[in-house]
């Protein structure tokens, strides 16, 4: 009897992931910036299925929002373009289990007017044409870190690396291709296949970089746990899969 009593206290405190989603509520995103038109687009099909929660997504680099958070950033839900990150939090206790929603990809990018081929790859960065190049920070960006994988693989790192200036976040170093501010830059192909602005792009094959394994956690301090959990079975749904595909990123299980 006492073990019953028990496992009742504990389920009335437990909330449910089926809770409903309360008018008024804000639900707060800790984004990833290669997600920035993928999850615009999940969002705006997110909100028309629950009018009454407020969204708000901020983008920028995983490996700073992992820091804020743990410095206690009132956020709800983390998007990591990194799992890593992800099971740190939930290591420490901060965060939910890790739920797996992409993997990421890369493109090097040049400029539309540039008259240069972005399928010419290492040779390419190597030419007098290109004066910069764009990359995020890898000492807190994934994908910083990736394109240093794939300047090692074309094996080109120390010929251009007088070239890399560093973006801080991957949104960020296509910007600075698009501006022309670089001649070239190795960003997220989320950032580029769907809404490429001036860019052109060459989608770089996977097996030149480590795999990009996105995760989400929810913040277990999170005041909104209904809303966090409908939009974690919202993001890993059929719908939001696809717009994910749809805008360059592999998905978990294919």
């Amino acid at each position: 009897m006492l073990r019953l009593a028990l496992l009742a206290i504990l389920f009335a405190q437990t909330p449910s992931p089926s809770a409903p989603v309360r008018a008024g509520d804000a639900l707060r995103i800790a984004a990833a910036s290669d997600l920035r038109f993928a999850l615009d687009e999940v969002l705006a099909n997110f909100r028309a299925a629950n009018p009454a929660l407020r969204v708000e997504a901020t983008y920028g680099s995983s490996g700073n929002f992992f820091a804020q958070i743990r410095e206690g950033a009132p956020f709800d839900v983390f998007l990591s373009a990194d799992s890593d990150y992800t099971r740190r939090l939930a290591a420490e206790g901060l965060s939910e289990a890790p739920f797996p929603y992409a993997i990421g990809r890369l493109a090097l990018v040049v400029g539309r007017d540039s008259g240069l081929d972005p399928k010419g790859f290492g040779d390419l960065l190597k030419s007098p044409a290109i004066r910069r190049i764009a990359i995020a920070n890898p000492a807190h960006a994934p994908y910083g870190r990736a394109a240093e994988a794939v300047l090692a693989t074309w094996r080109v790192r120390d010929l251009v690396a007088s070239k890399l200036v560093f973006g801080d976040s991957v949104s960020q170093a296509a910007q600075f291709v698009d501006t022309g501010a670089a001649q070239a830059g190795i960003v997220a192909l989320g950032l580029v296949k769907t809404k490429p602005a001036g860019l052109i792009f060459a989608e770089i094959p996977a097996s030149a970089y480590p795999p990009l394994d996105q995760a989400g956690v929810i913040v277990k301090r999170t005041a909104v746990q209904p809303a966090a959990r409908a939009f974690q079975a919202f993001l890993t749904g059929e719908s939001a899969r696809a717009t994910l595909a749809r805008h360059g990123f592999g998905l978990p299980g294919h």
